[in-house]
């Protein structure tokens, strides 16, 4: 029997990307396509639903091509998604009644703020783990079915959900309509406990929770795709998770304190606490980390908005940069003496803070602050809001974080490596593997359908380790420096 590969499809913020497993696990091919940020004049971030299904399509035969593998080598697939990402599509035909509103986008902040005022907001947390928040999809399905359905009297039969479940949809021609259960816990629509929608919240925002996908776990059916006729038999999608737990699973994250960080276009910070949630008591979010095979597993998260988005902004808003790779040099060159921070809450500020009314800004400016020391300030806002979630991950869950696993763009500064292990006084460890959010769900994919054997991914992935090197006074001096930041930035209703 010829080899078979397992094809993974990543659906990122940014982009779209599409990577083959061989059996061993291992990424031997990947492509990618953009598709747009589409930013309106009130600082709405939307993107095309329909721009990025394309995508994923035209991903496939590109992929193939790439790796000379014939279609009848593909054995399944698995999915990894963008998640709070919400889109509201017509169920006969599949198409987007809008454009999707993104997980950076706070547009439905006043319904946040209107169930706050009806002091709503410690009973959603206690269902659903999650801080209220315009950040999760509850507020943003709320708001699609206000102004998008409510206008458009003629829409009747929809459906709405994350990524995951509108590609899913699509691939299937309409056949399954599934999330899984890792996505459907970062609703704030989806009860903790009992793993279903919860009736009560779906109703305080105005969802009908009969619209909603049905919640499976992670390495669930979710039907066939031939994707629209290009491989000559459809295939199964057997995994499907959140990019972020997809990288947990990936980093090998399984035991009860293991911590890792994503930095992508925002971070997300997880820790694996076993078989039973921990609710916050410090601003951080209960989540699931996946469902497989019926056994759950919860973590503590905390969110950023703005991590390796902050880049981005140096280099396309304010032209500090030409490109990304310079930010390191430029931050090593930094005079060690300067007392820049750089609060990035461009829409507010996530864990463990939640106030999203929070503004950007430079703070501690003196004459000798200049290209170098901005750039430098900026790059330190990433590790500082890290090391904001780790501490308040140690607190809840009460246990001492030994190291940090890390993954993401970013992860490739090594300054920024260097900075991080020193703020946060742990070991910091960087898999030598890209990918992780697609191989973590494509792997699971390939074990379900027998194509992996069960713990080949760790064989894949070796590390390297940055330890900290800055004095504990020193350390506490920066981060107290930080915090006051903060105070600075933030609104006056926190």
């Amino acid at each position: 029997m010829s080899e078979q590969y397992i094809l993974g499809i990543d659906q990122s913020t940014q982009g779209t990307k599409a990577v083959l497993l061989n059996h061993k696990g291992a990424i031997v091919c990947r492509t990618d396509l953009l598709h747009r940020q589409i930013i309106n004049d009130k600082g709405w971030v939307s993107h095309d639903g329909d721009e990025i299904y394309k995508n994923v399509i035209q991903l496939i035969p590109k992929l193939l091509e790439k790796a000379q593998v014939s279609k009848e080598a593909i054995a399944g697939v698995g999915i990894s998604n963008q998640r709070e990402t919400t889109i509201l599509w017509d169920k006969p035909t599949g198409k987007p009644l809008s454009t999707a509103v993104v997980w950076q986008c706070a547009r439905a902040q006043e319904i946040t703020e209107r169930l706050k005022e009806l002091g709503y907001g410690s009973r959603i947390l206690r269902k659903t783990g999650l801080p209220l928040s315009p950040y999760f999809p509850a507020a943003k399905m709320s708001w699609l079915i206000s102004n998008v359905l409510k206008k458009e009297q003629f829409y009747k039969d929809y459906c709405i959900g994350t990524m995951d479940s509108y590609l899913v949809y699509r691939l299937t021609g309409g056949k399954v309509y599934k999330t899984d259960c890792s996505n459907a816990s970062r609703t704030q629509l989806m009860n903790l406990k009992t793993l279903n929608w919860d009736e009560e919240i779906c109703s305080l925002f105005q969802v009908d929770k009969d619209r909603l996908p049905e919640i499976t776990d992670s390495d669930g059916d979710y039907g066939v795709t031939d994707f629209e006729g290009y491989l000559n038999h459809p295939v199964p999608i057997r995994s499907i998770m959140g990019d972020s737990h997809g990288a947990l699973y990936a980093q090998c994250c399984y035991e009860h304190g293991m911590v890792k960080a994503t930095y992508g276009t925002g971070s997300s910070i997880m820790m694996n606490v076993g078989d039973t949630p921990i609710f916050s008591r410090n601003g951080l979010a209960s989540s699931v980390a996946w469902r497989i095979s019926g056994k759950v597993n919860y973590v503590l998260e905390g969110n950023l908005n703005y991590s390796g988005a902050v880049i981005t902004w140096l280099k396309d808003d304010v032209k500090l940069i030409a490109s990304p790779k310079e930010t390191e040099e430029l931050a090593w060159g930094a005079n060690p003496k300067d007392s820049t921070y750089f609060v990035p809450a461009f829409s507010g500020l996530g864990a463990p803070y939640w106030d999203s009314k929070a503004k950007a800004g430079f703070c501690g400016m003196t004459r000798i602050t200049g290209r170098n020391e901005m750039v430098k300030a900026v790059l330190d806002s990433i590790a500082y809001q890290i090391n904001d979630v780790v501490r308040a991950m140690e607190e809840d869950a009460g246990i001492p974080v030994q190291e940090v696993r890390v993954d993401g763009g970013p992860t490739g500064n090594k300054y920024l490596m260097q900075f991080q292990a020193d703020i946060l006084g742990k070991t910091i460890r960087i898999p030598q593997v890209e990918e992780l959010s697609v191989l973590g769900c494509s792997y699971l994919a390939g074990v379900t359908l027998g194509v992996f054997r069960s713990g080949c991914l760790s064989d894949n992935i070796t590390y390297e380790g940055y330890q900290p090197e800055l004095a504990e006074s020193a350390r506490e001096q920066k981060i107290n420096g930080w915090l006051e930041a903060v105070g600075r930035n933030r609104s006056n209703t926190h």
